[in-house]
């Protein structure tokens, strides 16, 4: 008899908690750009395995850089379960790489969308600071959870790879920018930030108050390599260079760097980073 009254409790103590807290896989991934003096590294050859690796690890969302339109083309129409925005860097349309996020269209709800550059005009396209060859770009999406319908902001960026001081200046705008375009709702931001826990760049994030490191938040991060690998040129090294931000609002739970390989080849010049977050 007590049994039987317990159990409806216990379900409804696990629906409760369902509605209060929320868990979601979240990546970021340099796909490297569909270079064609990439040999043996081509991108018809590795558009496949990045399916096949995105669909399998499950991700929610998944910040991902460098792709140009075509190769978001082609991850959309191999994923229809996924929806993506993200515009071009070198035009605000389709030219350029771009910062594009793809999230489940069943899961999430799009509320709003936008993009900013990394530059002293970031409402259009333009070079930043001392960054010598590329206009870099901010997307952001703010999504709404079907199901508990918990909302919140997901950023997605690529850092300058020269400048330095574009670098810097870089993270204190997106600070900037969270705050105004998010305000106090939960947030996550995700990129190739071009630097590791060390970078002044990297350290102006970590410790900004506004945001943590997802690689901090568990007692045992997965590390076998680093995130940059370089098609195998760079697999020794251990620094991570492709981060995970939440702000507080979030918890995690497991964080890793997936090395992922095919036939002794890597989908990406860069290992995809996981991490499941739990919005409370």
């Amino acid at each position: 008899m007590k049994i039987k009254m317990f159990l409806p409790a216990l379900v409804l103590l696990l629906l409760t908690f369902n509605v209060f807290a929320q868990t979601f896989t979240v990546g970021t991934f340099n796909l490297r750009n569909a270079n064609p003096a990439d040999t043996g590294n081509l991108w018809v050859n590795r558009e496949p395995v990045v399916v096949s690796l995105i669909r399998f690890h499950d991700f929610d969302v998944l910040g991902t850089q460098e792709g140009l339109k075509s190769q978001i083309e082609d991850l959309e129409k191999a994923m229809p379960e996924y929806q993506r925005y993200g515009l071009g860097r070198d035009d605000g349309k389709d030219n350029g790489e771009h910062s594009a996020i793809f999230f489940k269209k069943t899961k999430f709800k799009l509320l709003n969308k936008g993009d900013f550059w990394l530059s002293q005009t970031p409402e259009k396209p333009s070079l930043g600071w001392d960054a010598t060859c590329c206009n870099r770009i901010c997307s952001w999406v703010y999504l709404q959870d079907v199901q508990s319908k918990k909302k919140f902001y997901f950023f997605n960026v690529h850092y300058d790879h020269r400048g330095v001081i574009a670098r810097e200046e870089s993270s204190k705008l997106i600070l900037d920018k969270i705050k105004t375009i998010a305000g106090k709702e939960a947030a996550v931001l995700t990129g190739d930030f071009n630097g590791d826990h060390t970078s002044s760049w990297y350290q102006k994030v970590a410790t900004s108050g506004l945001l943590k490191d997802t690689y901090q938040g568990v007692e045992h991060p997965y590390v076998l390599n680093t995130s940059f690998n370089g098609f195998g040129a760079s697999v020794k090294r251990n620094n991570i260079i492709d981060h995970i931000f939440t702000t507080g609002a979030f918890s995690v739970t497991k964080w890793g760097v997936l090395t992922d390989t095919y036939h002794g080849k890597y989908p990406s010049d860069h290992f995809p980073v996981l991490a499941k977050i739990v919005l409370r």
